[in-house]
């Protein structure tokens, strides 16, 4: 098998670029959301537990496949699995690895373009939500339906294209664009421009959450500290209950494991194909802790100190207490019109949430890329074709059934909810079962320059996680997956979103059976491994 023919170019770069994939809409906005409604400071119990249960397990044993499959010059989730597995059966379970980025992909774009869109309408300074305070709340909304459609389907509406198509267009040929370019002169290069931006935008809006002046309204005073307080304060998830019963809820336990996953881009197998372009001897266990810890800074130290307290400041409880969306894209655009300066911050904010999400949305084209490219030896300019074909459709798909976000949610709930939880357990199966926790730790050893756990490996992720992981997806199960299906079998939008998942699993599955003779043998990896096992004992 030949040797990668591309490579990450620095350290530094591929922490970047690893972290990129993880700071996403998700740490600003789903998180502080996902923690308020679950138990303020109680939730972080939960998340911290999950982190390094879950979070870091998983994390850990997919830079480790990716490194050992970069050994042989793979680079998909499918090839890798395969080969690591002993088996051509981890070679179809590795389509999920090209399943969750590509559906996640097909309204993470969408998202994005509204990024992109209130961002240049705050610097064209086009937002207006009018002078009277009692009006923002219904003027906010008209304008995200502005940019969403979730009152009617269709991109058409009164006789011209839709608004948030244009930003959409735009978002994607940038997307494509860095993708064509590669690894280190695309993907590498844009996140280490990126990520040093989005940190600074983000610190020059806490900078000014922090230092807001109190809020006089009805007899109520609001100030910052009463927002922080808000959002990290112990609370109880439901009435009659005391805070610390928040820790008996296994909701909040799930929600805990999923903005953990989710955050952490584990399962979808991005870091699987990211690692897969190191060097043989390069590090991957203090590379990926990095890599982690950044994206908890931006998570935690960053989403977790602005959005809340500011909403909560000028609106109150029941402003700071919206869903993701309705927080993005309903309440902040009324928090900056209240703040002085609101203009400058507002611009910043959402160019800020644009650059999470397309570090993001990159990182889930590349592992379909190099799927395509090992699949059907072709090369990049036409693998980037096929695949600007397959996800322009998907897009159009979520952009026509937009009345209440119906495509999104139901592609969101089986793909970042569902899927890669699915997907996260075979890799630890694989990683830890099949190749062994003793040839995956040598992997790790080799060149590291942070000696990781024995017992993370030997451990943990035989034992701990996988059962974790079962227990979370049974709890998924019963608590939200009867609800689904049922919406799937009156038909509809829901419905057809799981058709759509269901043709792109039948499209990589077929693609996998194509590549099937291409990949070899399947003990190459496993003899790979034990030949580093070797060099670990001597």
């Amino acid at each position: 098998m030949a040797r990668p023919t591309e490579q990450w170019g620095t350290r530094i770069g591929v922490i970047m670029a690893v972290a990129g994939s993880a700071v996403g809409l998700g740490n600003f906005l789903r998180f502080p959301a996902t923690a308020a409604a679950n138990g303020g400071g109680v939730f972080m119990i939960p998340y911290f537990c999950a982190l390094l249960l879950l979070g870091i397990p998983i994390c850990w044993a997919e830079w480790t496949m990716g490194k050992a499959g970069g050994r042989l010059g793979l680079h998909s989730c499918s090839a890798i699995l395969g080969h690591l597995g002993g088996h051509r059966a981890w070679r179809y379970a590795g389509a999920l690895g090209l399943l969750m980025p590509t559906v996640v992909y097909l309204y993470y774009v969408v998202i994005e373009s509204w990024c992109l869109g209130y961002a240049w309408s705050y610097l064209c300074g086009t937002i207006d939500l009018g002078s009277d305070p009692a009006e923002y709340a219904k003027r906010s909304a008209e304008v995200f339906s502005g940019f969403a459609g979730d009152n009617f389907d269709g991109v058409m509406f009164n006789g011209t294209v839709h608004t948030s198509v244009y930003f959409w267009l735009i978002v994607v040929a940038v997307n494509f664009w860095l993708i064509y370019r590669g690894i280190s002169k695309g993907i590498e290069k844009f996140c280490n421009l990126a990520m040093p931006i989005m940190a600074v935008c983000a610190i020059f809006v806490l900078i000014r959450v922090l230092t807001l002046p109190a809020v006089h309204e009805a007899g109520e005073t609001r100030s910052v500290l009463d927002g922080l307080g808000f959002m990290w304060n112990p609370k109880p998830v439901h009435e009659g209950q005391s805070a610390l019963q928040a820790l008996t809820d296994p909701k909040v336990w799930l929600a805990a494991a999923g903005q953990v996953f989710f955050t952490l881009s584990v399962g979808f197998g991005v870091i699987v194909t990211y690692a897969s372009y190191i060097r043989p001897k390069e590090d991957i266990v203090l590379t990926s802790t990095t890599a982690i810890s950044t994206n908890e800074f931006f998570e935690v130290c960053l989403g977790g100190l602005i959005t809340l307290p500011a909403a909560f400041i000028f609106l109150g409880v029941v402003g700071a207490s919206k869903g993701t969306f309705g927080l993005a894209f309903n309440t902040l655009p009324i928090v900056f019109q209240n703040m002085p300066g609101g203009r400058l911050f507002g611009f910043l904010w959402f160019f800020m949430l644009f650059l999470a999400a397309i570090t993001s949305s990159v990182s889930l084209l590349q592992p379909v890329i190099a799927f395509l490219e090992e699949a059907l030896n072709v090369t990049r300019r036409t693998s980037v074709t096929i695949l600007a074909v397959v996800t322009l459709l998907g897009n159009l798909f979520v952009i026509w059934f937009s009345k209440n976000l119906a495509a999104l949610s139901t592609l969101d709930f089986w793909s970042a909810e569902v899927g890669i939880l699915v997907f996260g357990t075979l890799e630890v199966i694989v990683l830890a079962w099949v190749l062994g926790a003793r040839r995956g730790y040598q992997v790790a050893l080799d060149g590291a320059a942070m000696r990781p756990p024995a017992w993370m490996y030997k451990y943990v992720m035989r034992f701990v996680t996988p059962a974790l992981l079962l227990i979370v997806l049974g709890m998924w199960c019963y608590f939200y997956m009867g609800g689904h299906l049922r919406s799937i079998g009156q038909g509809g939008v829901p419905a057809l979103a799981v058709g759509l998942i269901g043709l792109l699993l039948a499209f990589y599955l077929f693609m996998a059976h194509l590549a099937d003779r291409r990949w070899g043998p399947n003990r190459v990896a496993i003899e790979v491994c034990a030949d580093v096992a070797a060099e670990g004992k001597k």
